[in-house]
């Protein structure tokens, strides 16, 4: 039988197992290459031009595994976005901070929306924003090329919402959690959880679903929440929902480990919830700037397009 902590000895092996043979098939797929230019036959130039160049970008992403060491870097990730201050205009923001993770998920990972709560709406064309939503992202490496966007990210714009199209700041905290495996989660004491059963609710606050369905948990000693409304069945949905609490509970157990050993080396605490990592100025400039590694686009439209790549390349660099 499996020892208690052998799991996590095993899944480290399993990780430097599966990085050795991505190297090896680096390392052969550049002898081919080597190989076929030896032969000078210049009816192949164009095939070993296309060969280099996927071979290039197969190096590039191994090499952001490197910096993905963590244990569980390689897990699936969920996403939440909520609006902070600002109105209307914060909760317009969520909704765009929303797209930019979809676009930038979709050719890589599978995305799901598994809750969202609405706002009321009244912007230009009966524009609906996000109060909040949690957007589960399934793949390999999902968290760990995801976790530091967690944090603040800030908005300046004209806001669409203004008749005189004033300038406004609005704010958004977006956290990403690694979703855990059955042996990594915390066992959590029924009598510490609070069920709260909803129907799930569409733009505009129409229920979606006749009967309530959509679960809400919350975590009596530390007062953490998590809902999923995204399945079928209220089953599913508290699965869903338990899933996304362990993850909420690992997380503040991880924060509060960081937090003592900064006092025990003096740094101070600090409040890395409330940072401003990242600010998207579209007015009366166009700028985007990431505060911890200054990489800068001035193309905003294009990195809320989901092109976050420079952006997120740059973090798990400097990590």
């Amino acid at each position: 039988m499996e020892q208690k902590g052998d799991w996590k000895l095993n899944k480290e092996i399993a990780q430097l197992t599966e990085e050795i043979e991505s190297v090896k098939n680096l390392v052969a797929e550049a002898g081919e290459i080597e190989e076929l230019e030896k032969l000078g036959d210049e009816s192949l130039t164009k095939e070993i031009e296309a060969k280099k160049a996927g071979l290039l970008k197969s190096v590039e992403e191994q090499e952001i595994k490197t910096y993905l060491a963590g244990i569980y870097d390689r897990n699936d990730a969920i996403i939440e976005v909520w609006a902070g201050a600002g109105g209307v205009d914060a909760e317009d923001w969520t909704t765009m901070l929303l797209r930019m993770y979809q676009r930038y998920c979709q050719d890589q990972f599978a995305t799901k929306v598994i809750s969202q709560s609405f706002g009321e709406g009244g912007g230009p064309e009966g524009r609906i924003g996000t109060k909040s939503v949690a957007l589960e992202i399934k793949g390999p490496y999902a968290y760990g090329i995801l976790k530091r966007e967690s944090g603040t990210h800030r908005l300046v714009r004209q806001s669409p919402f203004s008749a005189k199209k004033t300038r406004h700041t609005s704010f958004a905290t977006v956290e990403v959690l690694p979703i855990l495996e059955n042996k990594e989660m915390t066992e959590i004491k029924e009598e510490d959880i609070r069920i709260d059963l909803f129907r799930s609710s569409g733009p505009g606050g129409q229920n979606v679903n006749k009967r309530e369905t959509a679960v809400r948990l919350t975590h009596l000693p530390t007062n953490l929440v998590a809902s999923s409304q995204s399945e079928r069945s209220q089953a599913s949905n508290r699965e869903k929902a338990m899933s996304i609490l362990n993850a909420k509970i690992f997380k503040k157990k991880e924060e509060e480990k960081k937090k003592e050993m900064k006092t025990i080396r003096g740094e101070g605490t600090g409040n890395s919830w409330g940072t401003q990592i990242r600010s998207y100025v579209l007015h009366p400039y166009k700028l985007v700037k990431d505060n911890r590694t200054g990489v800068e686009s001035s193309d905003p439209e294009n990195v809320l397009d989901g092109n976050l790549k420079d952006f997120i390349e740059a973090q798990i660099k400097t990590q």
